[in-house]
């Protein structure tokens, strides 16, 4: 026994053998504390506000407080529960709404495959770049998060606008001013900038861990650049761009602020039309029923790209 050894108490005296005993008495052990917490905050802040926001879109609307019909009446001793379907019915057969989806769908798509473009080449530079560069250009890539996400996207309209920078600095050339504000290149635009570096960061992530002795046998068997990197960084990276692409994706479906403040009246996402629903016209079980279909908008694609990202790492073992 060695001396460290010799000064701790016995181990029925020590204090973590005395809190696991007492949480074994009530049935409880250290993984189930452990978890305790995140899913405690899970039920609270997650689980019980959807079901909340379930229950509304089940309802209709009315004119008074709440701005919705109940759906537990209760009449001469008598408890009814009323459920309508009225909110999603009018989802998938009004068009405004199933071209507000699509249309959302297609814009989170291409910036995200815009943002994969742009963003493969930085990632793969900084995983290539030593210690002391390497930790300047992560800091540039994270460091537009120091500043409000309302300001950038004002700062980013700032140069897009008729007399904005871009346009005054074409004009020293005798270039005509381009019209970008009010289109859908300028909310593009906006995503895929404020977006961008939760692309950049998983593709580091996974990028950085790459073994090079890989890509030295891969050039001593005669294999191109372009060969080496379809064939062996290309598929190991694959989580990166899953994961990276996920953290795009799904943030710009729901997105708000960029196509209300750089798109124009044909720039119609989910996201307005959810806020027109819920502010404008104070309907808030048709925007309840528009939050519940968005989330199960997202959650597809999410599960979709777990179960491709599962399947590279079957490969991979």
């Amino acid at each position: 026994m060695s001396t460290l050894d010799a000064d701790l108490p016995p181990p029925r005296q020590r204090p973590w053998s005395l809190i696991e005993r007492s949480l074994a008495g009530i049935g409880l052990s250290g993984r189930a504390l452990v978890i305790f917490a995140p899913a405690l905050w899970l039920i609270v802040f997650f689980l019980v506000p959807l079901a909340v926001v379930f229950g509304i879109s089940l309802a209709v609307k009315q004119f008074g407080r709440p701005p919705y019909t109940d759906l537990l009446t209760a009449e001469d001793g008598t408890v009814q529960l009323t459920l309508h379907l009225s909110n999603y019915i009018r989802l998938f057969t009004d068009a405004l709404y199933v071209n507000a989806y699509l249309n959302s769908i297609k814009i989170a798509a291409i910036a995200t495959a815009i943002a994969l473009l742009i963003g493969y080449p930085m990632a793969y530079f900084i995983a290539r770049t030593q210690d002391p560069w390497r930790n300047i250009l992560l800091m540039l890539v994270i460091l537009p998060f120091w500043t409000s996400f309302l300001l950038r996207v004002y700062a980013l309209a700032g140069f897009m606008r008729g007399n904005g920078v871009i346009n005054n600095f074409l004009g020293l050339f005798g270039i005509p001013p381009l019209v970008m504000m009010q289109t859908d290149f300028a909310v593009y635009v906006g995503i895929v900038y404020t977006y961008l570096p939760f692309m950049i960061l998983p593709l580091y992530t996974t990028l950085v861990k790459l073994d090079p002795a890989l890509l030295e046998a891969s050039a001593d068997l005669g294999a191109k650049p372009w060969r080496t990197f379809l064939s062996v960084t290309l598929p190991l990276s694959m989580p990166g761009i899953i994961a990276g692409s996920m953290l795009v994706f799904i943030p710009a479906i729901g997105e708000f602020v960029i196509p209300s403040l750089l798109g124009g009246p044909g720039t119609l996402m989910i996201g307005r039309v959810l806020w027109d629903e819920f502010f404008a016209n104070t309907n808030w079980p048709r925007s309840a029923a528009v939050a519940i279909a968005m989330l199960v908008v997202v959650v597809v694609p999410i599960m979709l790209m777990q179960r491709a990202q599962d399947a590279v790492v079957e490969r991979r073992k």
